[in-house]
Parts: C-alpha cells; sequence; structure tokens
C-alpha cells in the first residue's frame, strides 16, 4: 500500500538516486551499456555493484573504477539474485539505482528448440524479473528514493522477423516493466520510479558474446574478427555505450518512462513511424508484420513518404 512508501515532497529526480555516496546495482556490466553504465556511477562517487555472468570480464571492469565490487551471478537463477540483494543491503545498506541491463542475442525463429527459449527467455526477461522481485520490495522498505531501469529493445515493439525468441523475450520485458511502473506510481511515486530503456543501434559486445557461445557449443574456434560490430570495432551508424547512458540520464530528468534513444542512422521521428506502423497492422486489420510483407512494402514507404520529419523551430 502506499502508506509503506515514505513520503516525499516530489517524485523521483536522477539527483537523487545518482550521486556521491549512493548505491547502485547493474547486471550485465562487464561490457556495452552496463559496463559504460558503471563507469558513469562510480564516477560520481557511487558504490557500484557490477554484476555479470562472465566472471574475468566484470573483475576486469571492475578493478578499473573506484568504490566498485564485480559479483558473478546468473540473472536467470532467482535464488542467486536473491543472494545477490541480501549481500547488497547487507553491506551497503541501501539501493537507490536498480539497472536490470544483462541480456543476450541469441534465441531462434517459432520453432528453435524450447530450450533456445528458455536460455533466451531466463536472461532477458526473467532476468530483470528476478531483480525487481529481490530488490525492489527491500528499495521500499528502506524509505529511500529509488529507480528502476529494465533495458528493453526497439525488437520488442516493431518485431522485425529473424530472431522471434529475443523479440518475445524483450516484448514481455516491455509489458513487465509497464505493469512495474503503474503500480509504483499508485502504491509510491513518491519513493519509487521505474523506466524502460530502450537503445537503437548500440556499438556492444552482445552479438560477440552470442557468437563465441555459439562457437563454443560446436567445437569450433572463435574469431572476434568474423563479427562485423562491437565495442572495440564499432560500426560508424551505431552509437557508443556512453551516448547511451547520457542520453538516459538525460530523458530520465525530463520524466520519461519510455528511453527510445535514437543512433546516428535513424532519428527519434522514424522509430516512431516505425511502431505506428506496427500497431496499426492490429488497428487496420494488416496481416502480422506487415511492413516486411511484400503486399505491404510500397505502402509502408509511402507512410514513411507522407510523414517526414518535421522542421526544427527556430531558435
Amino acid at each position: 500500500s502506499r502508506s509503506r512508501c515514505a513520503a516525499a515532497s516530489m517524485p523521483v529526480a536522477v539527483s537523487d538516486v545518482v550521486g556521491p555516496g549512493k548505491v547502485a546495482v547493474v547486471t550485465g556490466a562487464s561490457s556495452g551499456i552496463g559496463r559504460a553504465m558503471a563507469r558513469k556511477f562510480a564516477a560520481v562517487g557511487m558504490r557500484t555493484y557490477l554484476v555479470d555472468v562472465d566472471e574475468a570480464e566484470v573483475r576486469a571492469a571492475a578493478a578499473e573504477l573506484s568504490g566498485a565490487t564485480a559479483v558473478v551471478v546468473d540473472v536467470a537463477d532467482d535464488a542467486a539474485v536473491e543472494a545477490l540483494a541480501e549481500r547488497v543491503f547487507a553491506e551497503a545498506g541501501a539501493c537507490h539505482v536498480l539497472v536490470n541491463n544483462a541480456g543476450v542475442g541469441r534465441g531462434g525463429g517459432a520453432l528453435a528448440p524450447a530450450s533456445r527459449y528458455r536460455a533466451t527467455l531466463g536472461v532477458n526477461t526473467f532476468g530483470p524479473i528476478h531483480g525487481c522481485l529481490a530488490f525492489v520490495p527491500r528499495m521500499r522498505a528502506s524509505g529511500e528514493k529509488g529507480l528502476v531501469v529494465n533495458t528493453g529493445s526497439k525488437q520488442g515493439i516493431t518485431m522485425p522477423p529473424g530472431n522471434l525468441a529475443y523479440n518475445v523475450s524483450k516484448a514481455a520485458l516491455k509489458a513487465y516493466t509497464e505493469g512495474l511502473e503503474h503500480e509504483l506510481r499508485t502504491t509510491c511515486p513518491d519513493t519509487m520510479r521505474a523506466a524502460l530503456l530502450i537503445p537503437g543501434w548500440v556499438n556492444t559486445s552482445i552479438m560477440l558474446k552470442s557468437k563465441r557461445e555459439q562457437a563454443r557449443e560446436q567445437g569450433e574456434a572463435f574469431d572476434p574478427s568474423s563479427v562485423f560490430f562491437h565495442e572495440a570495432k564499432p560500426a560508424a551508424g551505431a552509437w557508443m555505450p556512453e551516448q547511451v547512458v547520457d542520453f538516459m540520464l538525460a530523458e530520465l530528468d525530463r520524466g520519461r518512462f519510455y528511453i527510445v534513444c535514437p543512433d546516428a542512422e535513424t532519428t527519434r521521428h522514424v522509430d516512431n513511424l516505425r511502431m505506428q506502423w506496427t500497431m496499426g497492422d492490429i488497428v487496420e486489420d494488416r496481416p502480422p508484420l506487415s511492413r516486411w510483407h511484400p503486399d505491404y512494402k510500397a505502402a509502408f514507404a509511402d507512410f514513411l513518404a507522407k510523414n517526414p520529419q518535421p522542421e526544427e523551430p527556430e531558435a
């Protein structure tokens, strides 16, 4: 109930939870967006827990930072995430920012093995759910202001064909995070807040790690140069992880829940049109994923052409 949450005079602002002496927990922190977030939090004097299943990488990432602790946890394991929350609150006494960012890119199509769906949803969907179940009750009970950020994906909204298991995992996470924010704002809006981070094309290692895992399973040698982009081999059209973090913090300061990141190739305007078209499949009774249907290719192109980028107002 709302009475269980401490009263405050204003909603949660970034400055309430990001700053010296505050505590952050970031999953998927060995590389990419998670590592960039951990760097940002540590740089402003936060006690930061970097959580990842890749032990060597997460320990190396934490070793670079002041006030940082590496914890090896598989977020698909609810008991392990519960133990993580117990440890954080025992050691630090609070958690002001929880970022459920751990993710895997490998999935499959509609008839991929059930084991592949379990593996993908185990990290991408149940990982954040486990994080929220373990941390949010403790964060609420502390009476201190808190922020939860779950990392979603545009693929969980527009559903491009090619990796259905991944799309399903991120669509489910979107629904969960929307429901979480609704419950927080109706029970403790002055002390707790949730947001859905929706990155664009970002130079992260998610594809590299997926390819590496696949090669290991098949007993093959892995050549990182075979992956066409990652942090150490950035693509020109993609943002760097640090850009995503800076954009996220600015959007949070504006009160945003949906943090839809552009990139060097796709504007927010184009993203909006793609999302509108996806919802239009239902409203206008088109075939699902009509954007990729040959009978609707021209219609989608015409839709984009009739809705050009608005001109920026003059200063």
